[in-house]
């Protein structure tokens, strides 16, 4: 017990610091905001068409950069929509590195998008569990088995860590092997702007490293609540 308080700060730090580094490296990049000619959106639909991607759509959002491969669209926030800066330049790159992995049925972007949907339901399902192992235990008046604890915590917490570890490939992918040489072929970045356009989809991939910490995290909290 001792051992997991001590841990406890350590293993919090590292959950908290990718997500304070990738936001770190955003905003740098983020200026100047006229760093470039074009905006995100206009080279994320230049991109798109070269790879013959037409009805993919190009639509801004407030609920973060993705790529939605249900309805076949790359979003991106305003500021990397409209703007011009180096981060909303590669950040557009980076969303249009997943549509071309959906468009060539990249087997790790796949499996991520079932499992979504899977997680959706096991989420569902998990939340529903809660809400009845109380009831059942009053009505059988004993208390629940461990099992349905312990399927409530896998539904609600360990498909969504899944997702977020198999998403990880995935992000690289898009980054390294898509998107940076997407920018090189076409020459879309001021020469000296390739090694910071690195660091912008390094951390573009690291979002996700965090996600799956927490997820880690809650799992532990989890499983050592079931051992009370």
């Amino acid at each position: 017990m001792r051992l997991l308080i001590l841990l406890a700060p350590l293993v919090l730090l590292l959950a908290w610091a990718p997500s304070w580094w990738v936001r770190q490296t955003m905003r740098k990049y983020s200026q100047p905001e006229d760093r470039y000619d074009g905006t995100g959106a206009e080279l994320a639909r230049d991109l798109l068409d070269r790879h013959g991607l037409h009805h993919v759509r190009v639509e801004s959002t407030r609920d973060g950069d993705h790529y939605d491969p249900f309805d076949r669209a790359v979003r991106l926030s305003e500021d990397n929509h409209d703007g011009r800066s180096l981060t909303a330049i590669t950040v557009a790159a980076h969303e249009v590195g997943h549509a071309v992995q959906h468009a060539q049925d990249y087997p790790p972007l796949r499996m991520r998008s079932n499992l979504v949907c899977l997680s959706r339901y096991g989420q569902q399902i998990g939340a529903w569990l809660m809400v009845a192992i109380p009831i059942i235990t009053l009505i059988a008046r004993h208390p629940a088995p461990g099992i349905l604890f312990f399927l409530a915590g896998i539904l609600s917490m360990g498909i969504a860590a899944l997702v977020h570890f198999v998403t990880l490939p995935t992000e690289f992918d898009a980054s390294f092997r898509r998107a940076l040489p997407m920018l090189r072929r076409g020459n879309y970045l001021h020469p000296p702007d390739y090694p910071h356009a690195q660091r912008i989809l390094k951390a573009a991939a690291y979002t996700y490293l965090a996600q799956s910490l927490m997820s880690l995290l809650n799992i532990a909290s989890w499983f050592r609540f079931l051992r009370r």
